[in-house]
């Protein structure tokens, strides 16, 4: 059975995705995007996953991603912002210049509206986020501080966590206070969406 989430998927964006699950396999080849086990797995465990991550995003005007290596969930909301016609620009964040080199590549194949910034996430400057994601990339504590520095007072994040999450709440909550709406995967049912808003520090 779909999800309500594959049912918005378009033809022509079914197409996209399928020409960018087959560019990250090749570049994994070459270099660590994803683990290499999980490449047969990659809808399930990738493109799933980010898509669910989109269809609770707010429409934003400007959405930047932490530590975007192979492009989850990048890539995949941006074809999928492009697919609904939003105006939603992308700042790609990544350290390793030889993943900003594939992200570059994806966006320029895909023709998305995005860029890629080569830089450490606590260097550069703030970019003021209305939406923040971030997928596999730290604690929920360090993500917070992340979120901080690059999310307007208004915005939302979005974390994808594994089955500790709850335990990852409860560390943040010693830092940070924000609101939190869990919601849970559908690709995972012991792991949650979390959606992230009105963060202030301790």
């Amino acid at each position: 059975m779909m999800s309500t989430f594959e049912e918005d998927v378009s033809r022509e964006t079914l197409e996209k995705l399928q020409h960018f699950s087959q560019l990250v396999e090749k570049w994994t080849a070459k270099i660590n995007l994803i683990s290499k086990p999980s490449v047969p797995e990659m809808w399930e465990r990738h493109i799933l996953d980010s898509l669910q991550i989109y269809s609770h995003a707010p429409n934003a005007g400007h959405w930047v991603d932490l530590g975007s290596g192979g492009g989850f969930p990048a890539i995949v909301v941006a074809l999928m912002s492009q697919q609904n016609e939003r105006a939603t620009k992308f700042t790609l964040v990544e350290s390793d210049q030889r993943k900003c080199a594939f992200l570059r590549t994806a966006i320029r194949e895909l023709e998305l509206n995005a860029t890629v910034a080569n830089a450490r996430i606590e260097a550069i400057e703030p970019l003021e986020a209305d939406v923040l994601s971030a997928r596999a990339l730290s604690d929920l504590t360090a993500l917070l501080g992340f979120a901080d520095r690059h999310l307007l007072p208004s915005g939302t994040a979005l974390f994808p966590k594994g089955e500790n999450w709850r335990a990852e709440d409860a560390a943040a909550k010693e830092t940070w206070v924000y609101t939190c709406d869990a919601i849970q995967s559908q690709t995972n049912p012991s792991a949650a969406i979390l959606k992230i808003k009105e963060i202030k520090h301790v």
